[in-house]
């Protein structure tokens, strides 16, 4: 039998949770005490299903842990409007929970007096839902789901309220080593790495969400069959990046990133010194780096100052492995661009695009909107050409191509559309049995 725990604030709330109303004074005057500061005194009123058992608690932080710690499979953990602070992290290990709050924006864990824990919440476990909730100022990660399977976020907002810095916590929205993943409806503010990272899992949806001011926008890193689709990345380093990295569990491959508007990702890099994120250059539109099979179509790319699409290797930046990881494949390949909208861009640009600018257009002028760095695996090549599904194509009537040379030392950077004119077999939708 599901049950429902809603985490009440006031004593009228139980009446919204299924409890008694003929609750004696000092019952209530206990529940006063016990409960948490908010910043909205009313829980929003909810229906409960005739067998459904009710269980309600006033919260504090000591509490909420306890609900849970001694949450069953089943139970849906309510949390009623407000803003509840608390000054170390929570965690949950029990399969088969829901955690539901009134609200993006109604229902707010504060983490801004945290002195212990890594995370705001971490989940250790599958057929997990967190929705209609917000984590913010948190210490590290917000919310971080580790090697769970059915994972459902959506409507949960993630934010550092001081605005983007680097001593912000890294991901926002961070599911890792998981399996059948789906974020939706969620916002995700201020990260000093990734917003929305998605990292060595399969699987997964991220679709309908918002990431601004972090470094990387919507990241896909080390994962296997991702839709990356109708999301808004603005005003991050990079808006939406498709990665792979030396030294994890896997590495992975097949992505197809559609429909999204990725606009003005010109906020300057603040991402730690060392980290991946950090050699972003700002002004990153779509970046893929070491990735293979990625389709990106019909997004909406605009005004992105370095480039609206880039595509790299891991060499670029120094990641390919070594002697650490010597089966790394750090190579980009079977990469199809088409049919995207694209404007602005370019004009601006960091690192050594800047310097290639400078090079290829002395007079002032843009880059290309698809910047490609040049290295490719000869080693793979028959006949003296790459296989035709390890090519990069693309097919944007009125676009360039900018062919960087990154494997000669950029000394022989030009544009050249021509080359990458071809197509590849349009990649197949990702499909999850959960909703």
């Amino acid at each position: 039998m599901k049950r429902v725990v809603c985490a009440a604030v006031l004593l009228f709330a139980l009446s919204a949770c299924g409890g008694d109303n003929s609750t004696d004074s000092a019952t209530a005057e206990v529940a006063a005490e016990d409960a948490v500061t908010t910043t909205e005194e009313a829980a929003p009123t909810t229906t409960a299903a005739p067998t459904t058992t009710t269980t309600t608690i006033a919260i504090d932080e000591t509490n909420l842990q306890e609900v849970l710690l001694d949450a069953q499979a089943g139970d849906v953990i309510e949390i009623p409007a407000g803003t509840y602070s608390f000054d170390r992290s929570l965690s949950l290990n029990v399969d088969g929970v829901t955690i539901r709050g009134a609200g993006i924006d109604d229902t707010v864990l504060d983490f801004s007096g945290q002195v212990a824990g890594a995370e705001g919440l971490l989940v250790s476990a599958s057929d997990f839902t967190i929705e209609d909730i917000a984590i913010v100022d948190t210490i590290g990660d917000a919310l971080k789901v580790n090697e769970g399977e059915n994972i459902i976020i959506r409507r949960v907002r993630t934010e550092w309220t001081g605005g983007h810095a680097t001593d912000n916590g890294a991901y926002g929205i961070y599911p890792v080593q998981t399996t059948n993943v789906l974020i939706e409806d969620s916002v995700a503010i201020g990260a000093s790495d990734a917003g929305i990272y998605v990292g060595q899992s399969n699987n997964i949806i991220v679709r309908n969400n918002r990431a601004e001011f972090n470094v990387a926008g919507i990241e896909i890193e080390n994962s296997f069959d991702a839709d990356v689709y109708g999301n808004v990345a603005t005003n991050n380093t990079g808006g939406i990046l498709i990665f792979n990295l030396p030294g994890l569990s896997q590495q992975g491959t097949t992505t197809r990133v559609y429909d999204n508007d990725v606009s003005a990702n010109n906020t300057e890099n603040f991402g730690h010194e060392g980290t991946a994120v950090a050699a972003v250059p700002a002004g990153s539109g779509i970046l893929v780096m070491a990735n293979d099979q990625v389709e990106i179509f019909d997004n909406r790319i605009t005004d992105n100052r370095s480039a609206n699409v880039i595509v790299a290797s891991a060499f670029t930046v120094g990641l390919d492995g070594g002697d650490s990881d010597p089966t790394f494949d750090g190579y980009a390949e079977g990469v199809y661009i088409h049919d995207n909208e694209f404007s602005g861009g370019g004009d601006d640009p960091d690192s050594i695009l800047r310097i290639l600018k400078l090079l290829l257009y002395p007079e002032g002028g843009s880059l290309p909107d698809v910047v490609f760095d040049g290295f490719v695996d000869e080693s793979k090549f028959v006949d003296g050409a790459p296989l035709a599904e390890n090519r990069i194509c693309v097919q944007q009537p009125g676009a360039e191509v900018l062919n960087a040379d990154g494997s000669n030392d950029f000394a022989g950077a030009q544009v050249d559309t021509e080359a990458y004119d071809c197509v590849l077999d349009p990649l197949s939708a990702v499909t999850l049995d959960i909703s």
